[in-house]
């Protein structure tokens, strides 16, 4: 049918090249070689015959001529990837391994998500990302050995953010942001953990776990239906990545601040955990902050990555019943609970939690002001996130100034 068309116009692009393929699936690459120039002269525009093109030149063994026709596909369209993909495994089979490493990260970034890979190009992109991912591998070996003499001179404070720019160097991990639903602070760092001496209180709260340990262990066994699922969306909402979670008692909460306001029920049950709460430099924005509660995750269960409502407010942790198998990421950084060592973090970095042991864990989890605000900055914070909430709450008629 293709000759019958190609003889009432002996130019058609399409004929020339279904014609030409055919003849190469017969092992007829000299005559598939000059029915595909002809279509690539009727269409120098299309990359796709290019490419084509070059794997005929490919079957010849005319290495020159295939590279040639691979960057001629890319000089039309440079993000076109079965052009990448043929860059990429041209410098694979020359033994120019780096090189052909970088092109199929090319090749990656321009195809879309794995979901949507095209049916043809499956199998030499899951080729294309199991290069990579040992090229990474090995780079960032490379990379940490070569700079390990100077690494070593680097204060331990801030030799983690070196391991970090190693990883992202690499490839292996990517740069990790704030990220706020709600109030953003410009300017102010993103910074996984915060360093212990920036809250003095923070002694005297670790010196109180027992007492405060004792008191969840009163609740969990008298007001265990007090700990309600920490995820609550409703019918409707759109849950993402909560789904698994959501109205699940895997993660519940028996809360003591909630979104700003105390739960004054619960604090007089437990009036030394009450007493511990008011020595923190407690956030406090309206309608956001604070939030404390006994945080309950169950066996098995796993937290997944996502990010906090504002970076004015930090979170802390106080670790109460820890069994093996727990821990914990914010960002590039992976710490393990240990019980009655507490911690702040920036809630606003991608973090994630996970218990993979068989027992329930539990921590005192609560808000404080992040401590690089002064105490005008502090202000200024509560009155934007108020000035916010008025906003979205107020009728259209309310809103002039």
């Amino acid at each position: 049918m293709w000759r019958q068309v190609r003889a009432l116009d002996p130019g058609n692009v399409q004929a020339l090249f279904s014609l030409g393929v055919h003849a190469f699936q017969r092992g007829d690459t000299r005559g598939a070689l000059e029915l595909l120039q002809t279509a690539r002269s009727q269409a120098p525009r299309d990359p796709m015959l290019s490419v084509t093109v070059a794997r005929v030149y490919r079957e010849l063994d005319q290495p020159d001529q295939e590279w040639g026709a691979i960057i001629s596909a890319l000089e039309i369209d440079a993000y076109f990837l079965p052009g990448l993909l043929a860059k990429a495994e041209f410098l694979e089979r020359q033994q120019r391994v780096r090189m052909a490493a970088a092109a199929f990260r090319d090749a990656l970034k321009a195809a879309p998500g794995e979901p949507e890979w095209p049916a043809a190009l499956r199998r030499r992109l899951e080729h294309a990302r199991e290069v990579v991912s040992e090229d990474t591998e090995e780079l960032a070996v490379y990379l940490a050995h070569r700079v390990a003499a100077t690494r070593a001179s680097v204060h331990a404070v801030t030799s983690g953010r070196w391991d970090e720019a190693i990883s992202i160097l690499a490839g292996k991990t990517r740069p990790y942001h704030s990220e706020c639903h709600q109030l953003h602070v410009p300017r102010l760092p993103a910074i996984t953990f915060y360093d212990d001496a920036l809250f003095p209180w923070m002694r005297e709260l670790e010196s109180r776990t027992d007492a405060i340990k004792s008191e969840l262990q009163s609740m969990l066994s008298s007001r265990g239906d007090a700990f309600v699922p920490y995820i609550q969306y409703g019918p409707g909402d759109p849950v993402n990545q909560w789904d698994k979670l959501n109205h699940s008692r895997n993660w519940s909460g028996f809360h003591l601040y909630s979104h700003g306001e105390p739960v004054h029920e619960h604090l007089s049950r437990c009036p030394e955990t009450a007493e511990a709460l008011a020595l923190v430099g407690r956030a406090e924005i309206a309608g956001l902050c604070p939030n404390a509660m006994f945080s309950a995750l169950a066996p098995g269960a796993h937290i997944p990555p996502h990010t906090g409502e504002t970076n004015a407010r930090l979170v802390a942790h106080l670790p109460l019943v820890v069994p093996d198998g727990c821990s914990y990421r914010v960002g590039y950084d992976r710490r393990e609970w240990r019980e009655g060592k507490c911690w702040v973090f920036d809630d606003t970095i991608e973090h994630e939690a996970r218990n993979d042991g068989e027992q329930m864990r539990v921590i005192l989890m609560f808000d404080v002001w992040n401590p690089l605000l002064s105490l005008e900055e502090r202000e200024m914070a509560k009155a934007l996130a108020g000035a916010m909430r008025d906003w979205r709450s107020a009728g259209d008629e309310t809103r002039n100034p």
